[in-house]
């Protein structure tokens, strides 16, 4: 809105100091960042004591872990402050004309809401399954061929819909046109429905994968802030016209704008952070952590980065893939042989460091592994990953 109002008075031929600043940038990221940041401190406070008061907090079931007792009535839901310190400085600094920052607000509202609507058949309706499994793949799918669909319309200035970065290789770029070789308005269409296809499935991925990483105070906040700074950076690098030349990266003109709502992104969750880490004050729930997911993935499909994601969020990958092969494993093994075995001595990985399970495959290491030095090894671990992403951009 502030955006905005500034153009609009330019446009009026007004001239007063300051007022060209709203058209950088780096000056309407800064302000996101503090609006952000005091946005989510200000409601933290307001919305832990409401919850309190209700008596709105989490129900634990005893898995034999470190802590977790401890951790029965502490206020959830508390997605909610990052879903909205995101939407306020991203309504008062960004432009909302940008085709990117509608489908980046509507990617926070819609998971958002879906999180919420989640957590409160878990908490309000004393239901611990919540949505059905089938009700939130859905929701998460119509998202993100929504998405895609968008971008396959609506293409930016010169770029193909189906170009994206592809690590290591000379040139750094993958178009999907590949997948289906040929020409025609068969073959085309058929290219436009399996890149829509494939926008869809990584940001469900997503979205799902930091939602079964959510289960340390601060371990999903911190990771998100490192993939969101990362993201934000990557937007930065391909909006900027001299930098993208020089190196020599996909210029896209108008992904610059992401930029800014990733920093409001990073902004919310340094500030939801300074409650949710350990001991954590409040937990974000399914509110928090389903659109967390979609935003990362939708950020990255904006600026065609969608394949360096194993990489970036390679915690939230194989956190995804210790629960699958967990599963997968144990069903197997109780097929053959009667009695199913555990790979790990509890899924999700972050789990497994937390449980002594002297039947499970894996029993490194052999001492049981305090919390929060768990989650801060998981933050080192995400920071050196982001920093191996960016490097990407000139190891070809």
């Amino acid at each position: 809105m502030l955006y905005h109002l500034f153009e609009y008075l330019k446009s009026l031929g007004y001239d007063f100091p300051g007022i060209g600043l709203m058209q950088y940038i780096s000056f309407r990221s800064l302000c996101c960042a503090v609006f952000a940041i005091l946005s989510a401190w200000l409601l933290g406070d307001k919305t832990i004591n409401y919850l309190r008061r209700r008596q709105i907090g989490e129900t634990v079931r005893d898995l034999g872990l470190e802590g977790e007792l401890q951790k029965k009535g502490t206020p959830t839901m508390g997605g909610v402050i990052i879903i909205i310190s995101i939407l306020i400085p991203t309504l008062l600094f960004c432009d909302l004309s940008n085709t990117n920052i509608i489908l980046l607000s509507v990617t926070t509202i819609w998971l958002g809401c879906l999180g919420f609507a989640d957590d409160y058949i878990k908490v309000f309706k004393k239901n611990k399954d919540g949505l059905s499994p089938k009700a939130k793949l859905v929701a998460q799918l119509a998202l993100g061929l929504a998405v895609g669909l968008t971008l396959y319309l609506t293409s930016e200035q010169g770029i193909s819909y189906s170009h994206t970065t592809i690590p290591f290789f000379k040139g750094n770029e993958f178009d999907y046109k590949w997948l289906i070789p040929g020409s025609g308005p068969v073959v085309r269409a058929m290219q436009g429905i399996l890149y829509v296809l494939i926008i869809a499935f990584i940001i469900t991925a997503c979205s799902n994968g930091t939602n079964l990483a959510d289960g340390m105070d601060g371990l999903t906040t911190g990771i998100s802030a490192v993939v969101g700074a990362s993201l934000g950076i990557l937007a930065y690098l391909s909006g900027h016209t001299g930098i993208a030349e020089y190196l020599n990266i996909m210029h896209l003109p108008d992904v610059g704008e992401v930029t800014v709502f990733s920093v409001a992104f990073v902004g919310a969750l340094l500030g939801f952070l300074w409650y949710n880490c350990f001991p954590a004050q409040i937990f974000m729930g399914d509110t928090g952590s389903l659109a967390l997911g979609g935003i990362i993935g939708v950020m990255a499909v904006l600026i065609r980065k969608e394949l360096l994601l194993p990489v970036l969020c390679g915690i939230f990958l194989v956190e995804s893939l210790s629960v699958m092969a967990q599963r997968v494993y144990f069903k197997y093994t109780k097929k053959k042989t009667g009695t199913g075995v555990r790979i790990f001595r509890m899924a999700p990985l972050h789990h497994h460091y937390q449980k002594e399970n002297p039947d499970a495959l894996l029993q490194r290491p052999r001492k049981i592994q305090p919390e929060n030095r768990i989650v801060v090894r998981f933050w080192i671990i995400s920071i050196l990953l982001a920093a191996f992403t960016i490097v990407t951009l000139k190891i070809r």
